[in-house]
């Protein structure tokens, strides 16, 4: 069975219409077809049967003039009296010319003598041969006196009638997937984080129930955003409030060892606040637009050049892309400095072709163990001996770019690295 509606709702639309014809085509051919052609051979046999009867009751003259201008005027049949002879051989019997099986009927039971027929030889006409005791009569009648020809009219009808509804069915059909199609592109591009400011409910009552739905169900998830992120960022401001007096306090106290520890956890608070607002916040109301990747690579070298990795990056494909450059570029810069941090050697592949950019980026590094490759995404997880384990770490690096990736509709999947022995991760989202 196809997989799409509009083929699906085609082939309820074209599935009853064959079935009918078929009904249709099969009753008019075996019933009223072949009654037809019966009732018109029986009248063509009785036709002949009567000059049959005329031969050997009533005188004739020698030409048989008068005889054939009355089959002529009266019978429509073109008529000779032939001497006496053999009559020629059986023709080939078409297999399913029903025509020659009813005139052999009809001609055996009424007439009752030796003939001859051939409904092949000449399309438009019959030819019928009756043997008598002293002569030969030949018979040529028209092939629509004893055919029903005009069957062809009917099934030409009913198929044109029915290609012309399928064509009405098809252009109603599509208006009315149409809206459906609409529905399934925008909560697609809603899952992908690009706008869809221009959608509107349409199509049948469903659909538009559909539709606003999904208006519906959006609207509540950009007000829960919008909540979180201005709920978190009061907590944000009021906290570094406090981290701002700490530090002006520090300030005061004269140079020692207590107070520069002091001061490096505050400073590691705020670099973890920083972390919490920014991850709660998401992409925000950042709007995709057309990017050039192979230019983001170049920045994502130099940012690990930075934490004194050996970078190297290349890029198939069409490099201009569109996504939210800013989000994407914070997804790649945690994976790139992560990849960095924990080892000396990092590469960058990445690839855009059939409707998919794929980001590949391999170190070699200690990896991360294959049951702990899900946990690290996990929000505040942090392993033992985990790579993104550090000083100003706070356990979000991963799950940042995790969520990212899905706002753009794609995933991150984790895997051994097999060129470079560390960790390979993969970044793969619809373009």
């Amino acid at each position: 069975m196809p997989k799409g509606l509009f083929a699906r709702t085609l082939l309820i639309i074209v599935v009853p219409i064959a079935i009918m014809q078929a009904v249709l085509g099969f009753v008019f051919l075996e019933r009223h077809y072949e009654l037809v052609t019966r009732r018109l051979s029986e009248a063509v046999v009785r036709d002949v049967a009567l000059l049959v009867d005329m031969l050997g009751t009533y005188p004739q003259e020698e030409d048989f003039d008068t005889f054939t201008r009355m089959a002529r005027q009266d019978l429509d049949l073109s008529v000779a009296v032939l001497p006496l002879e053999p009559l020629p051989p059986p023709r080939p019997k078409p297999f399913f010319d029903i025509l020659d099986r009813y005139l052999s009927e009809q001609i055996g039971k009424r007439i009752g003598r030796p003939f001859w027929i051939d409904t092949v030889g000449r399309s438009s006409f019959i030819e019928i041969r009756i043997r008598l005791d002293r002569n030969v009569l030949r018979v040529i009648a028209r092939r629509n006196q004893a055919y029903a020809s005009n069957s062809h009219i009917f099934i030409v009808w009913m198929l044109s009638t029915s290609l012309v509804l399928i064509v009405i069915a098809l252009i109603f059909l599509r208006n009315q997937i149409r809206p459906v199609e609409r529905l399934a592109t925008a909560a697609e591009s809603f899952g992908m984080g690009r706008p869809i400011d221009d959608f509107r409910p349409s199509g049948a009552l469903e659909v538009r129930r559909a539709a606003q739905a999904f208006i519906e169900m959006r609207r509540r998830i950009e007000r829960q955003m919008e909540q979180r992120t201005a709920m978190l960022a009061g907590v944000s401001h009021d906290l570094r409030t406090i981290l701002t007096r700490f530090r002006l306090q520090l300030a005061l106290f004269p140079d020692s060892d207590e107070v520069r520890a002091l001061r490096h956890d505050v400073a590691e608070m705020n670099t973890m606040l920083a972390d919490y607002l920014a991850f709660a916040r998401g992409d925000g109301d950042e709007k995709a637009q057309v990017t050039d990747i192979a230019l983001l690579f170049e920045e994502l070298e130099a940012e690990a050049e930075i934490l004194n990795a050996q970078v190297s990056s290349s890029f198939q494909g069409a490099p201009e892309v569109t996504l939210k450059p800013i989000a994407f570029k914070r997804c790649l810069t945690n994976l790139v400095s992560n990849a960095a941090r924990h080892g000396s050697t990092v590469r960058i592949d990445g690839r855009h072709a059939e409707g998919w950019l794929t980001v590949t980026i391999e170190d070699d590094g200690p990896g991360i163990a294959e049951d702990e490759r899900e946990n690290v995404f996990r929000p505040f997880y942090r392993l033992d001996q985990a790579r993104n384990q550090d000083a100003g770490g706070s356990g979000l690096g991963l799950a940042i770019a995790r969520d990212i990736a899905r706002a753009h509709g794609g995933d991150i999947v984790l895997d051994d690295s097999v060129d470079l022995g560390g960790l390979k991760v993969r970044v793969r989202i619809p373009v």
